[in-house]
């Protein structure tokens, strides 16, 4: 793709956002579950900013659970009324301009990850299968897809602070593959102090920094002729020691603005004490909201635990056979969390398949790829007319709704394991090539 020509297709996707920001106010897409969660929720922060002002916690009662810096800093945009068509579009074009700087990311990431398989290829031993396979700029195509997905688009226009949450994952992977390791770690830690479960980034950023960004395995690399990079410490230290600066950051910046309503304590327990006992079951695209609303008491402290170690359970497996693809190990640790949180939204999902794009050569013989795609599609449809058949209407009930949620988490599943699948095929199709030249 021609740079004018991407620059075309991201001008259009802009002023697409525009056209939709313009009429949001009639859309009401901020009321949605599958769009605002009571983390992203622009409504429940402004709920917690007047809170806030009237000398109570902004913690106070069950409506908002997100961050104090996330307070600070939109809450004083919302000092108007929320509903007016001035404020939509306001606050529409800051998650249109941070879903923009995300696609710019997306797209260095790429080039990157184009540029590390580009030295592989100048081997002389090397098959033909990787020089013909670059088919399409990654890096494009990623960019494109995050700023043209529906869900991205909803994202935005319904007043949600995921695009927030998901420029902190993006540049926490950019700065770890461009070796800006501040950057790398302020993204991590504000990305993790927004929404907890980004803190399993860890495990990729570490291998980013300590071995470049993705690439064939050792194996390969020994058939081809190529020294592999050993792993190295140095960056991961001073990853460590930037990510403790931030932190500390964080959280003093945070005891001061709840110094008066309980400090650190109070944020802990209503912010990431809220997201592991899911106290909140309105609701949402996930699966958990319907579960424990329905398992006895007796047991929910059992399954809360269950739930909550289901993600670390998958991390270190998937480190050790992932390995050598970093970045995309990323994108399989956010797409188990969108999966298994208590929250999910359709921002969630727009993070994700922009992650994945970035593999798109890999992946080009994915299976079942046009089954995966109807089934977004259905899904999207489907949601709404559940929730309206419920809630409004009156003709149905929560297994209605909730059949569209576990559709959807079953979509993901089959994505995720198909990806890993097409990935490890593709690494054992050039190392069978290397073998026979």
């Amino acid at each position: 793709m021609t740079t004018r020509r991407y620059w075309n297709w991201v001008t259009f996707a802009l002023l697409f956002r525009l056209i939709f920001i313009t009429f949001s106010g009639n859309l009401k897409l901020d009321r949605r579950p599958e769009v605002a969660t009571p983390l992203t929720s622009l409504r429940r922060l402004a709920e917690g900013y007047w809170l806030k002002k009237l000398d109570m916690s902004p913690y106070s009662g069950s409506m908002y659970h997100g961050s104090p810096l996330l307070l600070a800093t939109l809450g004083p945009l919302t000092a108007s009324r929320i509903e007016s068509r001035s404020n939509y579009i306001f606050f529409g074009l800051i998650f249109m301009i941070a879903d923009f700087v995300s696609a710019l990311l997306l797209r260095s990431i790429g080039q990157k990850l184009e540029f590390v398989c580009a030295q592989f290829s100048r081997s002389t031993k090397l098959s033909k299968l990787l020089q013909t396979s670059r088919n399409v700029d990654a890096g494009d195509v990623a960019s494109l897809i995050f700023l043209w997905n529906p869900m991205g688009i909803l994202a935005s226009v319904g007043l949600s602070t995921s695009p927030i949450d998901n420029l902190m994952v993006i540049i926490s992977l950019y700065g770890a593959c461009s070796g800006l390791i501040p950057l790398s770690a302020f993204g991590w830690v504000m990305a993790s102090h927004l929404s907890l479960y980004p803190v399993i980034l860890l495990v990729p950023l570490i291998l980013l920094l300590g071995r470049g960004p993705d690439s064939p395995p050792k194996k390969l690399h020994l058939l081809s002729g190529l020294q592999f990079r050993p792993f190295s410490w140095h960056p991961v230290w001073k990853f460590a020691i930037w990510s403790f600066i931030w932190y500390s950051y964080v959280l003093a910046l945070s005891s001061i603005s709840l110094s008066k309503f309980g400090g650190l304590q109070e944020m802990f327990k209503k912010t990431y004490g809220f997201i592991l006992s899911v106290e909140d079951l309105s609701p949402n695209i996930g699966l958990q909201w319907y579960f424990f609303a329905e398992v006895f008491e007796f047991f929910r402290s059992f399954f809360l635990i269950v739930f909550n170690i289901s993600i670390l359970f998958m991390v270190l497996p998937l480190a050790i056979r992932l390995n050598h693809r970093p970045c995309f190990l990323g994108f399989v640790y956010v797409a188990i969390a969108s999966m298994l949180k208590p929250y999910p939204s359709v921002g969630d999902s727009a993070l994700c398949l922009g992650l994945l794009a970035l593999f798109v050569n890999e992946l080009e013989e994915l299976r079942f790829s046009f089954f995966i795609f109807c089934g977004y599609v259905g899904v999207s449809f489907l949601s709404p007319v559940m929730h309206n058949l419920w809630i409004w209407r009156g003709t149905g009930n929560a297994n209605f709704y909730f059949a569209t949620g576990i559709g959807f988490a079953c979509l993901q599943t089959l994505l995720v394991v198909e990806s890993v699948n097409g990935i490890l095929n593709h690494d054992r199709a050039v190392r069978k090539q290397l073998s026979a030249g």
